[in-house]
């Protein structure tokens, strides 16, 4: 995995300032990651056979496998929330 290296002057375009980003990005992070866990709860839920297994025993699906590797292509939820950040998808307000 490489690291990939975020210009700060183009964060703070985005916001007033580089914690606001931050924060704004962080919150987004957190929806995206929830986002995926019910997608994933819900795609796994789906699979027969899978919830007549007892919770002791750890058998791997192939099928479960393979969601898990679907979702892992979509990306990390923090990478898809700074780049809708920086693309200016997400639009914020802060109520006072």
């Amino acid at each position: 995995m490489s690291i990939k290296p975020i210009d700060l002057k183009e964060v703070e375009r985005q916001a007033e300032s580089v914690y606001e980003a931050i924060v704004v990005a962080a919150k987004r992070a957190r929806q995206i990651n929830d986002e995926m866990k019910i997608e994933y709860n819900k795609r796994v839920s789906e699979i027969p056979g899978l919830n007549q297994l007892d919770d002791q025993e750890e058998i791997e699906n192939p099928d479960q496998v393979r969601i898990s590797q679907e979702l892992d292509k979509q990306g990390k939820p923090t990478e898809r929330a700074i780049h809708e950040l920086l693309s200016g998808e997400i639009e914020y307000r802060f109520i006072k």
